[in-house]
């Protein structure tokens, strides 16, 4: 019979427990006068009924709104006896008012009786019917029979995360938790959930005593930086480390427990997030007219979320791709939907960034008062095999929308520019760079449009960029391609670049260029390595044929280098903001440079544009591995 019940649907379930529920209140307000009182028999007039009844509908009206019978008792078994203790306390209180309300003859003091009573009456029978799930699934020692065929594991985190995340492996899963580790000193030796506690020094012995190949990490709140300290224990002690989804999203069914994966690399290599200073976030976007051109791409959507978030009047997204462009389109527009104070007009333009009379009709019709201009080819082998188009694109198309900007009195105009400026040995660095030198220069022939350049790295995850590449590779059996073994990069997340971005338009004066902190240098085949690690598998080598992903050098593509910088010179002062400099370079003078522009807009021969840019005062050099990077980068290079 039981069995049956335990069984069966859910409506079905929650209907008995609705009956069960008005029972347990009724005998429980029966239960408070007549305890009260001393007598079996009470007296139940007019005025105790309509009190009965009302604190019986308060009673079951507050049971539904806190979720009682959406929860499963089983998965979540202290907020529900939290939420009973919630319902009576309110169900005593609406007792109390309704008794002198209706001026019945219900004793004072039968409210805290009823309180007692009918906290044990609802919450007791759930807790036993709990027990008795548990005992059918996993016998009186608390183990389940298929336990022998589960995967042994231990649990990174011993809270909250980590209690949820050991009782949901109960229930079916292909893992049973074996131990848990914690970096809590007063967690050592203690129980949870009948699993003992150790300290993560203990990995390796908990590994060999359980047979255990797989880490699960439960560390909820944990810093970007205090994950990837715990991922290098955890590959020390050569485990696979694996991440669930947030346990609220388990709990409340938006994700399941079966969503465990391995650790992204993007959240060991990212730094932890200083707070965007908020008067800054705001300066140029909050209730203006903002146009985002190349808003389809990766820095320029993510540019338009974090626009958005600031509530501006008018968001133009400017882009060629009509597909990036619808996409971007129906994402803002639902996140303008669900945000009811999110009041932003969104206006989406299809246009090239060369098309001056296009650019300036959309900045003349939406009055347009700040643009980030982040349009842009930015593929180094791609741009060296098509200099004309990237010439056309990065330069004169940077001049178009920057003349257009002057014509229409828009205030302040951001070129989202590279690392690969500096010191240029590709073309695609080389036009960068022109285009820094076209800004400031228009910033000197003029004072409408307030120019600034915000120069950084790479950016993780990117459309291209290495990471998404190894993955691909890796999905396939490999091998990782790899150009050189000693190939250093800077890495950055996009939602940190675009908000450094904001912040530094904000704080240029005319003809800026502003250089962002990108942490700590990355050698690219340690990447490659650790990616091929956190995957679950062994990079396979000469002395390692047994592996599974192999790392093939291919040599360094032209215009590569081995490592980037970030400036030109050593004159470089510091800002408002932590991870935001502000580079004194040298410039052209506008006549200078309107002389380069002409043959950039007018030639298409591909010689006479790459001399023209050897030419150019942008140290554009072609070679593979040039620059004088410092002690640090070359150590780390040759190591």
């Amino acid at each position: 019979m039981l069995q049956r019940l335990f069984n069966a649907n859910r409506s079905t379930k929650r209907t008995i427990t609705v009956i069960y529920d008005i029972l347990a209140i009724s005998i429980s307000l029966y239960l408070a006068i007549a305890l009260r009182l001393g007598e079996i028999t009470i007296k139940l007039d007019l005025p105790i009924l309509a009190s009965f009844a009302t604190t019986l509908l308060i009673s079951l009206a507050l049971m539904i709104k806190l979720g009682l019978y959406r929860a499963i008792l089983r998965y979540a078994p202290l907020e529900s006896l939290l939420s009973i203790a919630m319902a009576t306390t309110f169900s005593a209180i609406a007792l109390a008012c309704s008794s002198f309300f209706f001026q019945s003859d219900i004793p004072r003091s039968s409210p805290i009786i009823y309180l007692l009573a009918c906290t044990i009456l609802l919450g007791a029978p759930r807790i036993l019917i709990r027990n008795l799930i548990q005992f059918s699934r996993y016998g009186i020692n608390g183990l389940n029979k298929t336990d022998k065929y589960k995967e042994p594991v231990i649990i990174y985190g011993a809270g909250y995360a980590g209690y949820q995340l050991a009782q949901n492996l109960n229930n079916d899963h292909k893992y049973i938790a074996k131990a848990f580790v914690d970096d809590d000193k007063k967690l050592w030796g203690n129980k949870l959930k009948n699993i003992n506690v150790y300290q993560p020094e203990k990995l390796d012995e908990l590994a060999r005593r359980y047979q255990v190949k797989t880490v699960l990490l439960a560390l909820g709140s944990a810093t970007r930086s205090e994950r990837r300290a715990i991922v290098d224990q955890i590959e020390k002690a050569n485990l696979k480390a694996q991440t669930i989804p947030p346990i609220n999203d388990i709990i409340s069914g938006k994700a399941r427990i079966e969503d465990i994966k391995p650790v992204a690399i993007e959240d060991l290599l990212g730094r932890d997030p200083v707070p965007p200073k908020l008067e800054l976030m705001n300066a140029c976007i909050k209730d203006k007219n903002v146009m985002v051109t190349g808003a389809g791409g990766s820095i320029g959507s993510e540019l338009c979320r974090k626009i958005i978030a600031q509530n501006p009047q008018t968001l133009v997204l400017f882009e060629l791709n009509e597909f990036a462009l619808y996409q971007l389109e129906q994402e803002l527009t639902t996140l303008s939907t669900k945000h009811p104070e999110i009041n932003t007009k969104i206006v989406h333009t299809i246009g090239n960034i060369q098309d001056q009379q296009t650019l300036e009709q959309a900045m003349k019709d939406n009055q347009i008062q700040t643009i980030y201009h982040a349009a842009a080819y930015k593929h180094v082998p791609l741009v060296e095999d098509n200099i004309n188009a990237g010439v056309k694109n990065n330069i004169v198309g940077t001049w178009r929308c920057a003349e257009a900007a002057i014509n229409t009195s828009v205030e302040s105009f951001v070129l989202i520019s590279t690392d690969k400026a500096v010191r240029p040995t590709n073309i695609m660095g080389a036009t960068k760079r022109m285009a820094e030198l076209v800004l400031q220069a228009l910033s000197q022939r003029q004072n409408t449009t307030r120019f600034t350049m915000v120069r950084f790295g790479n950016v993780l995850g990117s459309s291209g960029s290495v990471i998404p590449k190894f993955k691909e590779q890796i999905a396939k059996g490999g091998p990782i391609t790899l150009t050189h073994p000693n190939i250093i990069r800077y890495f950055m997340t996009i939602p940190e670049a675009a908000e450094l971005v904001i912040q530094a338009g904000a704080m240029g004066k005319g003809g800026d260029v502003f250089v962002l902190d990108m942490g700590e240098p990355v050698k690219i085949i340690d990447l490659a390595k650790r990616m091929i690690s956190l995957s679950g598998m062994k990079e396979k080598t000469h002395n390692t044929l047994s592996g599974d992903i192999a790392i093939e050098i291919t040599g360094l593509r032209p215009g590569e280098k081995l490592y980037e910088e970030l400036l030109i010179g050593d004159n470089v002062t510091g800002t408002k903001h932590p991870r935001i400099m502000r580079a004194e370079e040298k410039f052209i003078s506008w006549e200078k440079t309107k002389e380069f522009l002409n043959t950039f807009s007018e030639s298409n021969d591909k010689a006479i544009l790459t001399d023209k840019l050897l030419k150019a005062p942008t140290d554009y050099k072609i070679s593979s591995s040039t620059g004088n990077p410092d002690n640090k980068i070359l150590k780390l290079a040759n190591s």
